[in-house]
């Protein structure tokens, strides 16, 4: 990739887009994130992802999408809903928000689209994950086509986990400096600190860090502090 080229983030505030702003400030001159506020339950990630934006030097942009939280139907943006960590019928876990990606790409695309942004990174990942369907090579690769066409503007969705084991993710994180940074990700899905440690993500993040044999930054934080 040319240097001069420009990128924009989603950056969630975890640890995955937290790892793919690292390594887009290794080939990106100009950087932007990009953060949504959805309604989730986990909203400390919205201060998560102002804080690593700070700590990387680049600017933050956080877009209002409570739409999620009218509609409900699964844990992450309905409190009555207790996050599981087993599947539902469809094969899903109740974490699973219908349509998240998707929407938060084209809403990125549109913003990208204004500031002459046409490289778009994303942390989805589709191995080592709880299998959303959002998070597939294939849905990318469609939704990448479908946006395009859509502005006129050819788009690139960028997705260097994708393919990637949790533990090798890491490896990727320390490899591009995001170690430092990930001390102030966050990941818990019940949304609160320190992380529950029990949740389907908090377990994905605790065995990712002990299969890659490194200390995770955040916990370590935790202790310090305690």
């Amino acid at each position: 990739m040319n240097k001069s080229d420009k990128a924009l983030i989603v950056l969630s505030g975890g640890q995955d887009s937290t790892t793919c702003l690292y390594w887009a400030k290794q080939r990106y001159s100009t950087i932007e994130t990009i953060t949504f506020d959805y309604g989730q339950r986990h909203r400390i990630e919205i201060e998560s992802a102002k804080k690593i934006a700070a700590l990387a030097n680049v600017p933050n942009k956080l877009i209002p999408i409570d739409s999620f939280h009218a509609l409900g139907g699964n844990s992450l943006t309905e409190d009555a809903i207790p996050v599981k960590n087993e599947t539902l019928n469809n094969g899903l876990p109740n974490t699973f928000v219908p349509g998240r990606n998707l929407i938060f790409l084209t809403f990125a695309a549109a913003y990208a689209y204004q500031k002459n942004i046409h490289d778009i990174i994303t942390g989805v990942c589709e191995t080592d994950y709880s299998g959303y369907p959002d998070c597939r090579f294939n849905t990318i690769e469609a939704l990448e086509t479908s946006i395009s066409l859509g502005m006129e503007f050819k788009f690139k969705i960028i997705t260097p986990l994708m393919f990637l084991s949790k533990a090798d993710s890491i490896l990727l994180a320390k490899e591009v400096g995001a170690l430092e940074a990930m001390a102030f990700s966050h990941t818990c899905y019940n949304g609160v600190f320190p992380p529950c440690q029990t949740c389907p993500a908090c377990t994905i993040r605790a065995t990712g860090f002990r299969v890659a044999g490194i200390k995770d930054p955040l916990i370590a934080r935790i202790e310090q502090k305690n």
